[in-house]
């Protein structure tokens, strides 16, 4: 499972709750382009529509260079269908009705030839969170160093 892009904002301003995978519809063109790596999740966020949809909001996939021919009026961070079960689909309609919860993507990888979304269900980092948080990994940074010398 090659990843090909992760949200690596939403991971440092957020604590991961739950993570859901799901597919993404994409055209042809688009797939390439991701695959690529030309994707960039920073600043997106899942919605869920009326109609029970989920909805990738605010990614920005870049044009394929080569089929950029083809696109004329190609809109790079256009809203795009996630493929997501009903019952998974009501699961996080509730939870992010929940004061405070929000879900984001988290990473874009790919599983055999298909392309995959990672879900996850956040909640905000208050600003001594993140101290916290950074402060855990420097010393987990240090213990790891000081442990390959033995």
């Amino acid at each position: 499972m090659p990843n090909l892009a992760t949200n690596k904002k939403a991971l440092h301003d957020s604590r991961v709750l739950e993570k859901i995978e799901a597919g993404l519809v994409l055209s042809g063109p688009e797939v390439k382009a991701v695959k690529a790596g030309q994707i960039n999740l920073k600043g997106s966020y899942i919605s869920i529509d009326g109609q029970n949809q989920a909805w990738l909001i605010g990614a920005h996939v870049s044009a394929y260079k080569p089929a950029a021919a083809c696109q004329t009026d190609y809109q790079p961070t256009k809203s795009r269908k996630l493929l997501l079960h009903k019952r998974e689909i009501d699961y996080l309609k509730g939870r992010s009705q929940e004061k405070g919860l929000t879900i984001m993507p988290i990473s874009v990888y790919t599983k055999g030839s298909l392309l995959k979304i990672e879900l996850a269900l956040v909640k905000g980092k208050k600003q001594y969170d993140k101290r916290q948080s950074l402060k855990k990994r420097e010393i987990d940074r240090e213990i790891k160093r000081r442990m390959k010398k033995f």
